[in-house]
């Protein structure tokens, strides 16, 4: 199902922020276009992959390439906001952007995102080592590309394929020692990668009235709530076992297992709860929508690995 704007849409999209506001220059403004939520979750994860790697890295590398990453987060989050700026106006959760809102015009939101993700991968390059800077290119290249222009207004599973780039920054600061990918990493890479998909669709489920009006195709619009309801439960399946890798493969022990197999039964109780849920329950957007609590939850339930992950290599017990 296509549904991309025409150009007269997104003309039509821009003189409509106009009215808002007259465009000026505002450092809070330049910080909002990078994303500061998704890109601190982006630092986040990616610490910690560089903080597990084997080997050892000097204290002044491993904060450049933190930086770098931050740096190129921001950088793919501007961009994708220059470009979302037309259905960011029709959605009650962004309409008020610094794009859509007109406090800001798109040419030197675009410039910003590009001089930043240039800057972030050849001092990435420079600075740390090229395999990192490839993944870091990569990760901005897909998130922009891939999942931006053409997946979000394409299909229903744009989420699932454009979920790449948001799985990829662990593996960025793991190759930031290594210089290299193993299976460490992509033990890392997979639990984002199914993490990503019941996530984003619980919002999408709270704030479907918002991507109805936007014309994006996500799951709960194109397919309906139940239909969302058992994707969900697929990839929550999946993604429970899969956080157990870690330890299978030695990268995490006890600590780390207990922490999984808790923050599991409190995923698999939100889940339930949004599975028993009705039409009506789920179409209300109020604080006990079991949509938004699997959202909020799933949030500090990633972060809750992660950070037990860092706690294990402390106190490392093993299982095996």
């Amino acid at each position: 199902m296509q549904t991309k704007n025409p150009p007269s849409t997104r003309f039509s999209a821009e003189l409509k922020a106009g009215e808002h506001t007259e465009p000026r220059f505002n450092l809070a403004d330049y910080a909002v276009l990078m994303k500061p939520r998704v890109m601190s979750l982006v630092v986040f994860t990616a610490l910690v992959g560089l903080l597990l790697a084997p080997g050892s890295i000097d204290p002044w590398t491993a904060t450049a390439a933190i930086v770098f990453i931050a740096l190129g987060a921001g950088a793919a989050g501007a961009i994708n906001m220059w470009y979302d700026r037309d259905i960011d106006l029709q959605m009650s959760r962004t309409m008020n952007r610094p794009l859509p809102a007109g406090r800001m015009q798109p040419g030197p939101a675009l410039a910003f995102g590009i001089i930043m993700a240039l800057a972030a991968v050849s001092s990435m390059a420079y600075y740390v080592n090229l395999t990192s800077a490839t993944l870091l290119l990569v990760t901005i290249l897909y998130y922009v590309f891939v999942y931006t222009v053409w997946l979000k207004r394409l299909t229903p599973q744009n989420i699932v394929i454009g979920g790449v780039s948001g799985a990829l920054p662990p593996v960025v600061g793991w190759a930031s020692v290594t210089g290299g990918i193993d299976a460490g990493a992509l033990s890392l890479f997979l639990i984002i990668f199914l993490w990503t998909p019941p996530h984003s669709w619980a919002l999408a489920l709270y704030r479907r009235g918002d991507y109805e009006a936007a014309g994006v195709p996500m799951l709960p619009v194109a397919a309906g709530v139940q239909a969302t309801k058992r994707q969900m439960t697929y990839y929550t399946a999946l993604l429970l076992p899969a956080t157990l890798i870690p330890v299978a493969i030695g990268i995490s022990g006890m600590v780390y297992a207990v922490v999984a197999l808790i923050c599991a039964l409190g995923f698999a109780f939100h889940s339930r709860r949004l599975w028993y849920a009705t039409d009506s329950v789920i179409a209300h957007v109020s604080k006990s929508n079991p949509a938004r609590g699997l959202f909020f939850f799933s949030i500090q339930y990633l972060f809750a690995l992660f950070v037990a992950l860092l706690a294990d290599r402390l106190f490392f017990l093993p299982l095996f």
